[in-house]
C-alpha cells in the first residue's frame, strides 16, 4: 500500500512489514453480497481508511478483521498468523485488535478510570493500575478519572473510548466512524489530534468512514469503496487529483462535470473554453467527454471570459464557495478568497486555471 522511497546508501532497505493482510475475501450481510473479493494490505505503523457511502461494504470489512463476521472466501492474517477462513475464526478476544465503535459504546454505569480498566483484566491490579495512569496521562483525562461518561462531552468521551482499546497495547486499531457523532469543528481537531497520537505511537490503524474530511485527516492511504469492492487505493492527494474513475472523481471533493470534445491529443474544447492537459489524453479526436472541474480551478478575475452570476454561496473564513451560474447555462463551484466578497445575484468575472486535466470518455446515452 505504501511505496518505500529508495534510499542511497549502501545497505539496501528493508521492506515495509505488513502487519494485517486481507485476502480475496468476500462477505453477506443479511443474505445479501456485501463484499465481493476484496484484498488490501496494512504495514506496521500505518494508519489506512476505508471510504465510501452507506451501504457499501466498509463496515462489514471492518467486521470481518476484528472477528465478528465470517468469510464466504478468502483469508484474513494478523501478524502472519491467519484468524479467518472459510467456516474457522479465530476470537475477536484472541486477536489483539482494538475496536473503537461509532457510538463509543462507554459503560454508563462505570467512570473513565473503570471505563479503561475494563479491557485489563488479565493483568494485576498493579499492571491495571499503571497501565490506566498512562492512558489518563496520554489522553488528557486525569482530572476526569472518576466521572461517568454522561458529565463527559462528546471529545472526552472520544479520548475514553480511544483509551479503552488501546490500554491493552493492540497489534491493530479498527475504528469505525469515530467522529461521526461529534460536531465539524470539534471532529476536525480530534481528527488530527488521533492521527499525530497514532502515529508518535507508531500504531497500525484501519478506519472506516462516509466523510472524506476524516478520511484525509487520519489516512496514509485511503480506500474508497462501492458496491462491495476497493475502486482506488490511493494517497489522499492523488485520490483528490488524479481519480481513476467517474465515481471516484464525483464521490471525493466538490466539483462538476464539464462536456467537451477532444481536439488532438491533449487538448478539450468546451464551452468555457479550451483546456490544455500536461499529457496525452489518450483518446482519439472528436471523443466526447466530461472534463472534471475543481472549485478551486476556478479563478476570480475581473478580466477574465467566465461571465456568471452567484446563485449561492457559503462563507468558510477565508474562503467563500460560490455556485455561479455562466452566461452559458453551466453550474459551476468556485473558490474564492474571502476578500473577493460577492452577495448572491452578483455578475462575476472567472478564469479557469485547470494544471491537471483529468477527463472521462462521456458513456452513450440509451435511447
Amino acid at each position: 500500500m505504501q511505496v518505500t522511497p529508495a534510499r542511497h546508501s549502501g545497505a539496501p532497505s528493508k521492506a515495509p512489514r505488513p502487519l494485517l493482510e486481507v485476502r480475496n475475501i468476500s462477505c453477506n450481510y443479511e443474505l445479501e453480497r456485501a463484499v465481493f473479493d476484496l484484498s488490501l494490505t496494512v504495514n506496521r505503523g500505518e494508519q489506512v481508511c476505508l471510504l465510501g457511502p452507506s451501504g457499501c461494504g466498509k463496515t462489514t470489512v471492518l467486521r470481518a478483521i476484528a472477528g465478528f463476521h465470517p468469510l464466504l472466501t478468502g483469508g484474513i492474517f494478523i501478524n502472519d498468523q491467519q484468524v479467518s477462513a472459510v467456516g474457522a475464526m479465530v476470537p475477536p478476544e484472541a486477536r489483539r485488535v482494538g475496536m473503537v465503535f461509532q457510538d463509543h459504546a462507554l459503560f454508563p454505569h462505570l467512570s473513565v478510570r473503570q471505563n479503561i480498566a475494563s479491557g485489563l483484566r488479565q493483568l494485576s491490579a498493579h499492571e491495571q493500575k499503571t497501565a490506566v495512569g498512562d492512558m489518563l496521562d496520554r489522553m488528557g483525562l486525569s482530572r476526569h478519572a472518576e466521572k461517568y461518561p454522561h458529565e463527559l462531552s462528546g471529545g472526552q468521551q472520544q479520548r475514553v473510548a480511544l483509551a479503552r482499546a488501546l490500554a491493552p497495547k493492540p497489534l491493530l486499531l479498527l475504528m469505525d466512524e469515530p467522529f461521526s457523532n461529534l460536531d465539524q469543528e470539534l471532529r476536525e481537531h480530534m481528527g488530527q489530534e488521533v492521527s499525530d497520537m497514532l502515529k508518535e505511537s507508531d500504531i497500525t490503524c484501519v478506519m472506516v468512514t462516509h466523510d472524506q474530511n476524516d478520511a484525509f485527516a487520519l489516512g496514509d492511504q485511503v480506500g474508497v469503496m462501492a458496491d462491495g469492492a476497493i475502486i482506488q487505493w490511493d494517497t489522499p492527494y492523488n485520490l483528490y487529483h488524479q481519480p481513476r474513475t467517474h465515481f471516484v472523481a464525483d464521490f471525493i471533493g466538490n466539483g462538476i462535470f464539464l462536456p467537451g470534445t477532444v481536439s488532438g491529443t491533449s487538448r478539450v474544447v468546451t464551452s468555457l473554453g479550451d483546456l490544455d492537459s500536461n499529457a496525452d489524453l489518450e483518446l482519439a479526436a472528436d471523443t466526447l467527454v466530461e472534463v472534471l472541474i475543481r472549485p478551486d480551478d476556478v479563478v476570480h478575475d475581473p478580466d477574465g471570459p467566465i461571465q456568471a452570476t452567484v446563485r449561492r454561496r457559503a462563507f468558510k473564513g477565508a474562503e467563500i464557495m460560490y455556485t455561479l451560474r455562466t452566461a452559458e447555462d453551466i453550474t459551476l463551484l468556485a473558490l474564492f478568497p474571502s476578500h473577493a466578497n460577492f452577495e448572491i445575484g452578483d455578475d462575476v468575472s472567472a478564469r479557469l486555471a485547470v494544471d491537471h486535466l483529468v477527463v472521462f470518455q462521456k458513456e452513450a446515452e440509451i435511447t
